[in-house]
């Protein structure tokens, strides 16, 4: 028999949720506690498990669709079977199976010539000030949000709130989910970039073409990630999957945001092979062309920040992966060689990984490895 599922509140007063992403379609079997869609409230983007085994008969909106709390979310049954919604059974105003708690309260009626509030943001104005005869409420029916209480009480005068577009909210996910279960260290360094600035010189003058640096990089660091292989990994569950194939992704500042395209089987290719690779890779990334499989399943990833300006950074790890190198712009800098002071190009060097997988005596290993790598090129 059809179970329907209903939007629940899953804490602090929620009243609506938006569809961000359906992780089972129509027709798929799904068990209990599998997670079946992404919503997004007005704090976060979370996972809803489904409430128990079966096939995936309806789905309660499209991606991008509001829906408010009670409302049907996604229907289940047996493999084969109908549904259809009946008049005769509106959906119940408050929630039938909460998974945290229960709606706590309904927006209060317009008084005295305010918009309706949740008490809840009724009582943070109170505590921060702010007459709510003063703000126009931008939630469902003109009601006050608690981000517009807060945005009144900045003083800032005129907003504009524009929805994030799909791809800025899927970098927004990705990262944030690396954020929240990578514990992150950060290791810095600086190389000398003679060598390798030269040799990038020297192939874009016989070839007649650019060399991006990432080439050089990829080519020095893809045979370290065979001798560091916990570099070269990712984490699933209580397993460490160390990866034998080297996949490295770069950064590409998009329109959109920034993304990440995958080079392949980078060991033992040559500089020039893997530039051609990552000229073609960047513009299909910027005009919106790339395929999606090359925006996904890197081993390894090198950011390139020096090419925006950069120096040292704090990179985020990304999600599935252990480990990514930020490489920032080579300055001249005054720098002691065989005891005597003098001018080199220093580039600034720092490495992000999974504290999980690295500690600190490899995590610095790994980064001496680096340095010398940069420093034998040319």
């Amino acid at each position: 028999m059809a179970f329907e599922f209903r939007l629940p509140d899953i804490g602090e007063g929620l009243t609506e949720a938006t569809i961000v992403r359906w992780l089972a379609p129509v027709g798929e079997q799904v068990t209990a506690d599998q997670p079946i869609v992404e919503i997004e409230t007005d704090k976060a983007v979370v996972d809803i498990p489904a409430p128990r085994a079966g096939t995936v008969l309806h789905h309660g909106g499209p991606e991008g669709a509001t829906i408010p709390v009670g409302a049907i979310l996604v229907v289940l049954g047996e493999p084969g079977e109908k549904w259809r919604p009946s008049a005769s059974t509106p959906p119940p105003a408050t929630p039938a199976a909460p998974i945290v708690g229960t709606l706590e309260e309904a927006p209060e009626a317009a008084a005295s010539g305010e918009a309706p509030a949740l008490p809840l943001v009724r009582r943070l104005a109170a505590s921060m000030g702010v007459d709510l005869r003063t703000v126009t409420g931008t939630g469902p029916g003109g009601r006050v949000t608690r981000e517009d209480v807060e945005g009144a009480a900045t003083g800032a005068g005129p907003v504009e709130r524009v929805r994030m577009s799909p791809t800025r909210l899927t970098i927004a996910r990705n990262l944030s989910r690396s954020w929240q279960e990578i514990p992150h260290v950060t290791t810095f360094a600086g190389a000398d970039a003679g060598g390798i600035l030269d040799e990038r010189s020297r192939l874009a003058e016989r070839t007649g073409n650019p060399i991006p640096l990432e080439a050089i990089l990829m080519s020095a660091v893809a045979p370290l990630l065979e001798q560091y292989p916990a570099f070269n990994a990712s984490v699933d569950g209580e397993t460490l999957v160390l990866r034998k194939y080297y996949d490295l992704g770069f950064a590409v500042e998009a329109p959109e945001g920034l993304v990440v395209a995958v080079v392949r089987g980078v060991v033992g290719r040559s500089v020039e092979d893997l530039a051609e690779d990552i000229v073609r890779l960047a513009a299909a990334a910027r005009e919106r062309t790339a395929a999606p499989i090359d925006l996904r399943g890197a081993t390894f990833t090198i950011s390139n920040i020096g090419a925006v300006g950069g120096g040292y950074g704090t990179p985020i790890v990304p999600y599935g992966t252990t480990a990514i190198l930020s490489v920032g712009r080579a300055a001249e800098r005054p720098v002691v060689r065989s005891g005597k002071v003098t001018i080199g190009r220093e580039m600034p060097l720092s490495l992000s990984y999974d504290h999980r997988v690295v500690d600190g005596a490899l995590g610095r290993e790994f980064m001496g490895a680096v340095v010398a790598a940069i420093e034998s090129r040319g």
